[in-house]
């Protein structure tokens, strides 16, 4: 099977999963996101560090997990919001491992298990937060912000593939991903605003039609500036593909980079705005 199809296949998989996970139980979603918090938490941890500091690596993974695990109880169950704290346990076992180790190589590196957590962890741990309508379980907000990431990444790429690779054509950030276009960049915003304005008039984006239309700005915007980030991080440490967990696409942080800033940069402004 070639690579197209095999790309195509896993792309209608995951956005399968995706849609069933957002919308149809908080337990479905609790553990889709725990899953792709964790696998990509881990595929960052593996890229930067290799097979350096295990022990505080593990140490971060399991203050990830807890994180979102309790706010995902308080949300959803309605658990004590101090239990939230329990995150703060590996935490804090992290620099004491370092001490009992005797860790001295590269030690600045162990900061690398504390970016892997605000990077990826902090947003994904936050998310229940958004799934929720007073008592009642409610993904429609977080799958539009999916769907307008999704089709603001397919309007730049098919529309900088047509007329941005022509000789000439202005990069976006060559240095860093050759093939960006600001043709695409242009086409992805568009549609990202499009998809913003037809989300206003299904309800599923149940805000005025100015914010909904700043919303499509900010989720294309930061998506591409996530997309670039990952594509930096990755282009530091010499790798193509954060992972192979989804064939042909590569790993679960290559599928959600853009999502780990975009959606926390939509929910900032709707926080601010007090529409969330």
């Amino acid at each position: 099977m070639n690579n197209f199809w095999i790309r195509t296949i896993s792309s209608i998989v995951f956005l399968i999963v995706m849609v069933f996970g957002l919308i149809w139980d908080r337990v479905i979603f609790g553990a889709l996101f725990l899953f792709i918090l964790y696998c990509a938490l881990n595929e960052f941890y593996n890229i930067s560090l290799g097979s350096r500091y295990r022990v505080q690596q593990k140490l971060g993974l399991l203050a990830g997990t807890i994180a979102f695990f309790t706010v995902a109880l308080h949300c959803f169950y309605g658990i004590d919001a101090r239990f939230i704290c329990l995150a703060l346990l590996p935490l804090l076992l992290i620099p004491a491992s370092c001490v009992f180790l005797g860790i001295q190589d590269d030690f600045q590196d162990v900061s690398l298990i504390y970016a892997g957590l605000l990077y990826i962890a902090l947003p994904i741990s936050l998310s229940p937060y958004v799934m929720m309508d007073g008592p009642v379980f409610n993904g429609w907000l977080m799958l539009s912000f999916f769907i307008v990431i999704w089709l603001s990444d397919a309007g730049a790429y098919c529309f900088g593939s047509m007329f941005g690779q022509k000789e000439g054509a202005a990069r976006l950030a060559p240095s860093i991903s050759p093939k960006k276009s600001w043709v695409g960049f242009w086409c992805g915003l568009a549609c990202a605003v499009v998809a913003s304005i037809a989300l206003h008039y299904l309800t599923w984006f149940p805000f005025q039609l100015v914010h909904s239309i700043v919303l499509g700005v900010l989720i294309s915007v930061f998506g591409v500036c996530g997309d670039l980030f990952e594509s930096q991080w990755k282009r530091h440490f010499h790798v193509k593909d954060s992972g192979n967990i989804i064939p042909g696409h590569g790993g679960m942080l290559d599928r959600f980079d853009s999502s780990l800033i975009a959606i926390p940069a939509a929910v900032l402004y709707l926080s601010i705005f007090g529409l969330l």
